[in-house]
Protein backbone atom coordinates (compact mmCIF):
# COMPACT_ATOMS: atom_id res chain seq x y z
CA UNK A 1 0.00 0.00 0.00
CA UNK A 2 1.36 3.40 -0.99
CA UNK A 3 1.26 6.11 1.65
CA UNK A 4 1.58 9.85 1.07
CA UNK A 5 3.72 11.76 3.59
CA UNK A 6 3.95 15.53 3.75
CA UNK A 7 7.33 16.46 5.25
CA UNK A 8 8.38 20.03 6.04
CA UNK A 9 11.93 21.25 6.40
CA UNK A 10 11.34 24.47 8.39
CA UNK A 11 14.97 25.62 8.07
CA UNK A 12 16.55 23.80 5.13
CA UNK A 13 20.05 25.10 5.92
CA UNK A 14 19.92 23.17 9.21
CA UNK A 15 18.33 20.01 7.75
CA UNK A 16 21.45 17.96 8.28
CA UNK A 17 22.00 14.72 10.15
CA UNK A 18 24.72 14.34 12.76
CA UNK A 19 26.91 12.13 10.54
CA UNK A 20 28.06 14.06 7.42
CA UNK A 21 28.50 10.92 5.29
CA UNK A 22 24.78 10.15 5.80
CA UNK A 23 23.38 13.67 5.85
CA UNK A 24 21.57 15.78 3.30
CA UNK A 25 23.92 18.07 1.43
CA UNK A 26 21.14 19.63 -0.62
CA UNK A 27 20.21 23.31 -0.93
CA UNK A 28 17.25 23.28 -3.32
CA UNK A 29 13.82 21.60 -3.10
CA UNK A 30 14.60 19.37 -6.08
CA UNK A 31 17.91 18.24 -4.61
CA UNK A 32 16.40 17.49 -1.18
CA UNK A 33 13.65 15.51 -2.94
CA UNK A 34 16.17 13.64 -5.07
CA UNK A 35 18.35 12.67 -2.13
CA UNK A 36 15.37 11.43 -0.10
CA UNK A 37 13.99 9.57 -3.12
CA UNK A 38 17.36 7.84 -3.58
CA UNK A 39 17.39 6.90 0.14
CA UNK A 40 14.02 5.20 -0.32
CA UNK A 41 14.61 3.56 -3.72
CA UNK A 42 18.11 2.20 -3.19
CA UNK A 43 19.98 0.57 -0.28
CA UNK A 44 22.89 3.08 -0.50
CA UNK A 45 22.02 5.16 2.61
CA UNK A 46 21.21 2.05 4.63
CA UNK A 47 24.49 0.40 3.63
CA UNK A 48 26.53 3.50 4.59
CA UNK A 49 24.72 3.63 7.96
CA UNK A 50 25.13 -0.09 8.54
CA UNK A 51 28.87 0.12 7.87
CA UNK A 52 29.16 2.66 10.70
CA UNK A 53 27.55 0.34 13.27
CA UNK A 54 29.75 -1.50 15.82
CA UNK A 55 28.70 -4.88 14.39
CA UNK A 56 27.28 -4.37 10.89
CA UNK A 57 26.48 -8.06 10.51
CA UNK A 58 24.07 -7.85 13.45
CA UNK A 59 21.94 -5.08 11.88
CA UNK A 60 18.44 -6.29 11.01
CA UNK A 61 18.31 -6.49 7.20
CA UNK A 62 14.63 -5.49 7.34
CA UNK A 63 15.83 -1.94 8.12
CA UNK A 64 17.24 -1.84 4.58
CA UNK A 65 13.91 -2.27 2.81
CA UNK A 66 13.63 -0.27 -0.43
CA UNK A 67 10.81 0.87 -2.65
CA UNK A 68 11.96 1.25 -6.28
CA UNK A 69 8.67 3.02 -7.04
CA UNK A 70 9.03 5.69 -4.31
CA UNK A 71 8.52 9.25 -5.53
CA UNK A 72 9.47 12.47 -3.78
CA UNK A 73 8.76 16.00 -4.95
CA UNK A 74 9.85 19.24 -3.33
CA UNK A 75 8.57 22.83 -3.23
CA UNK A 76 10.04 26.00 -1.74
CA UNK A 77 7.66 28.12 0.35
CA UNK A 78 9.37 31.32 1.47
CA UNK A 79 11.92 29.92 3.96
CA UNK A 80 10.66 26.33 4.20
CA UNK A 81 10.76 23.34 1.89
CA UNK A 82 7.87 20.90 1.64
CA UNK A 83 8.50 17.35 0.47
CA UNK A 84 5.71 15.07 -0.70
CA UNK A 85 6.67 11.41 -0.42
CA UNK A 86 4.75 8.53 -2.02
CA UNK A 87 6.09 5.19 -0.84
CA UNK A 88 5.23 1.72 0.40
CA UNK A 89 8.11 1.82 2.92
CA UNK A 90 6.83 1.61 6.52
CA UNK A 91 6.61 4.91 8.38
CA UNK A 92 9.16 3.96 11.03
CA UNK A 93 11.77 3.22 8.33
CA UNK A 94 10.98 6.50 6.56
CA UNK A 95 11.43 8.37 9.84
CA UNK A 96 14.75 6.65 10.53
CA UNK A 97 16.05 7.65 7.09
CA UNK A 98 14.86 11.23 7.60
CA UNK A 99 16.70 11.38 10.95
CA UNK A 100 19.87 10.18 9.21
CA UNK A 101 19.48 12.74 6.44
CA UNK A 102 18.08 15.75 8.34
CA UNK A 103 18.64 15.09 12.04
CA UNK A 104 15.73 16.55 14.00
CA UNK A 105 15.21 19.38 11.52
CA UNK A 106 12.07 18.07 9.81
CA UNK A 107 8.36 17.86 10.59
CA UNK A 108 5.80 15.26 9.60
CA UNK A 109 2.81 17.39 8.59
CA UNK A 110 0.34 14.87 7.19
CA UNK A 111 -0.06 11.19 6.30
CA UNK A 112 -2.69 9.74 3.97
CA UNK A 113 -3.18 6.83 1.62
CA UNK A 114 -1.45 7.47 -1.67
Amino acid sequence: MTVRYHIRLPDPAHARGSEPVLSFHAHSPDTFAGQLQDALRTPALFERWRALQPDPDEVDPALGVTDPQARVSGEQHTLTIDLIVLTAIPGDILKQRLRLLAGNHWELRNVSRG
